[in-house]
């Protein structure tokens, strides 16, 4: 092989590596996770900390209310998805409403494949059957 020959053979390969290694970089960091005063900007986020404290303060209804905004807003995390179906669910199930307490089980396990109630909040009389019913 004459010598220009191997140089016009070489300088292709050359080049597509040069090119293929520019594709390998790898992908920009993460940005800093957001912080609750930015969280608390976001319509949904805020709706679903107003359903949460509403829930622990016994105001039901306005918890629901808050929740369902809250998901219709659209929640980013689905983590946040799967607990505002949950909180929802507790609800349902004691308004006595099982079919939307089922389907909000679901709808959490949907949100979030790992969602899975807590040993007590499992061990519930009122929504632990339900809960366990939708369990694969």
């Amino acid at each position: 092989m004459k010598p220009r020959s191997f140089h016009r053979l070489l300088l292709p390969l050359l080049a597509s590596t040069v090119l293929l290694a520019g594709c390998a970089t790898p992908p920009p960091p993460a940005p800093p996770p957001s912080g609750l005063a930015e969280l608390l900007e976001r319509p949904a986020e805020r709706a679903l900390l107003d359903g949460i404290r509403a829930y622990d303060d016994g105001q039901y209804a306005q918890a629901e209310k808050s929740l369902r905004r809250a998901l219709s807003e659209g929640l980013q995390s689905a983590r946040d998805r799967a607990t505002a179906h949950k909180l929802l669910a507790f609800i349902t199930c004691t308004s006595d409403r099982l079919a939307a307490c089922k389907s909000q089980f679901r709808e959490a396990r949907a949100a979030d494949a790992t969602f899975a109630l807590s040993r007590s909040e499992a061990g519930h009389p009122v929504w632990g059957p339900v809960y366990r019913s939708t369990t694969p």
